[in-house]
């Protein structure tokens, strides 16, 4: 089987070493990989990075490089789909990390005649520090996450979503493109798309690739934030394609206007009660990940970076639906 093999970037030219290391390193036969690499017009050493691995590395099916001028993630993926020529194709996130039998694990299981293979996605950090093990905590806990099967789930099973996905070429061959209006959704809509044309998506967690978690609390904040916004937009295109638990922090968010507004108001038993319920959860998340961790005095921070965490990512809802409408209609016109 042809395993096409691409990476999309934009400015990782500090990350994608290591990426493009771990595809050297794959078990699964480098003559059977056709690797992509898609350059997001990066301003740093991305691009020249991707040409030096074309032009050293001649032992793979063929290694070509692209441009991606319209700068977003869904049209770097459009531009793999309208030039690989795999039996499956995966696309794999820059910032991050795949074992050696990545390739091969997912192979086998569309050889047993899965369509869409994918694993678990844990996330990791860069640097041993206790801040940014701190960050890593709250990012792989379910209150500072989600409860998506690939984070957790320790049984093959079908799934609604995957992360760093292998699907077979009859599936794209029958769904299209990607949506090049969602700018971050663009992989929940195509899930949704795959899922409601009769296949479906099988995860096995003995399939694994890490996720580079975000160094600071800003860049977590904003990943957050857009992860919010561009979910509220996006109800106004395929509202199908999110599960409930995406919407949790947006209702928290609206529990504490409306709690707030009532306290004002001379009527503060709701607000009193949301805030005491959510203070308890908080905690008790927060010991648990003390109790199965090494202990460390940043981690103490935790209830406060859930709590801003779960407000970017509801107030980022929030302005998302408010601007949906507006935005539908511009790209509509489009």
């Amino acid at each position: 089987m042809l395993v096409s093999f691409v990476i999309v970037a934009y400015n990782e030219g500090k990350s994608l070493p290591q990426l493009l290391h771990d595809l050297e390193n794959q078990d699964y036969p480098h003559n059977k990989i056709e690797v992509l690499l898609i350059d997001s017009m990066s301003k740093d050493s991305t691009k020249s990075i991707m040409e030096s691995f074309s032009e050293t590395h001649n032992d793979f099916f063929r290694v070509v490089v692209l441009e991606n001028p319209e700068k977003t993630l869904p049209f770097g993926c459009n531009v793999a789909l309208k030039n690989y020529s795999g039996d499956a194709i995966v696309r794999i996130d820059a910032h991050a990390t795949i074992p050696n039998d990545f390739i091969s694990k997912n192979v086998k299981i569309l050889q047993s005649g899965e369509k869409v293979s994918g694993g678990k996605r844990p996330n990791i950090i860069d640097e041993q520090t206790p801040w940014k093990n701190m960050l890593l905590a709250a990012e792989q806990s379910m209150f500072g996450s989600s409860i998506a099967a690939y984070r957790n789930a320790d049984k093959p099973r079908y799934v609604s979503s995957i992360f760093h996905g292998m699907y077979s070429r009859e599936v794209y061959d029958t769904v299209g493109f990607y949506d090049t209006r969602l700018a971050r959704t663009e992989d929940n809509d195509m899930s949704e798309r795959i899922s409601k044309a009769g296949y479906k998506l099988h995860y096995d967690p003995e399939i694994v690739s890490y996720q580079h978690t975000r160094s600071t609390l800003k860049g977590m904040l904003r990943q957050k934030y857009l992860n919010g916004f561009w979910i509220g937009r996006t109800m106004g295109i395929n509202p199908h394609c999110f599960s409930v638990y995406h919407f949790v922090p947006f209702v928290f968010v609206l529990g504490i206007l409306l709690t707030s507004i009532l306290a004002v108001c001379g009527h503060p038993t709701l607000a009193v009660l949301m805030w005491s319920a959510y203070a308890l959860l908080i905690l008790a998340c927060t010991v648990a990940e003390l109790v199965k961790s090494d202990f460390s005095i940043a981690k103490l921070l935790l209830p406060f970076v859930f709590l801003l965490l779960h407000v970017s990512y509801g107030v980022g809802t929030l302005v998302g639906l408010i601007d949906m409408p507006f935005w539908v209609k511009k790209v509509k016109k489009a």
